[in-house]
């Protein structure tokens, strides 16, 4: 499989997402949200999204204080971000081919985006390229334990049973439904060292990590993750 494969499924599903990420609280998003702008923090710097999807984290970048860039591989995501007024300026591009010049940036985010992209080394090199010196590049990751397995029922006390091996790279695909909207989703899993060799190899050294408790306080579904790590996210800078 090669890269326009991904672009390709996320394209065949971008009006899916659309609908899926814009419906208020429907999703794990919702119950992440306030962790996540505490992890990233305020700013006044430029901040470049890096797979923006329909923009919802490019707004809560602009809501930050930043000058923020909104870039997709896929064009009616992009478009779905401008329509929705989520950035300052916007590009159809790969991961792996921004058009910016080096040390344009003072933070880069890949939110949900590195799983979707068949060469995670290059997309982690080029963030790397277009990040300041001073710069810091956010990821957040669905937590690479969570692919591998899956929990025994629906009770917030059900166990969680891994399916084969953690290790090894995968190919996954799946559908999730509920509130009547509906979303395929595809992608690739991996183990956690393997994103961390893809930072080591471009430059990069982890600052911070947290492995976040979602909110359930309007999210009974996500009980069961205040058990286990739904999501991982990470910072990094460039080493000296």
């Amino acid at each position: 499989m090669d890269r326009s494969a991904d672009e390709a499924h996320w394209t065949r599903i971008a009006e899916q997402w659309i609908a899926w990420a814009r419906s208020p609280g429907h999703d794990a998003f919702w119950a992440y949200r306030q962790s996540l702008l505490a992890f990233i923090g305020a700013g006044r710097g430029k901040a470049l999204e890096i797979g923006c999807g329909e923009g919802r984290v490019s707004r809560e970048l602009r809501k930050l204080g930043y000058h923020v860039t909104a870039t997709d591989a896929v064009a009616p995501m992009v478009d779905a971000a401008r329509q929705a007024e989520s950035a300052d300026a916007y590009a159809v591009a790969g991961a792996a081919k921004l058009p910016f010049a080096a040390a344009s940036f003072d933070l880069v985010v890949a939110y949900n985006v590195l799983m979707d992209v068949e060469d995670v080394p290059a997309a982690v090199a080029e963030a790397r390229r277009v990040l300041k010196p001073t710069g810091e590049f956010l990821i957040s990751l669905v937590h690479p334990f969570r692919d591998r397995g899956r929990f025994a029922g629906p009770g917030p006390d059900a166990p969680f049973i891994l399916e084969g091996s953690y290790y090894g790279r995968v190919r996954f695909e799946g559908e999730e439904e509920h509130d009547g909207l509906r979303m395929h989703f595809a992608g690739w899993s991996q183990p956690l060292e393997n994103y961390v060799a893809a930072l080591s190899q471009a430059g990069l050294a982890i600052t911070a990590l947290r492995e976040p408790i979602p909110d359930t306080a309007n999210a009974d579904r996500l009980e069961q993750w205040t058990r286990l790590p739904l999501f991982l996210w990470l910072k990094a800078r460039i080493l000296a």
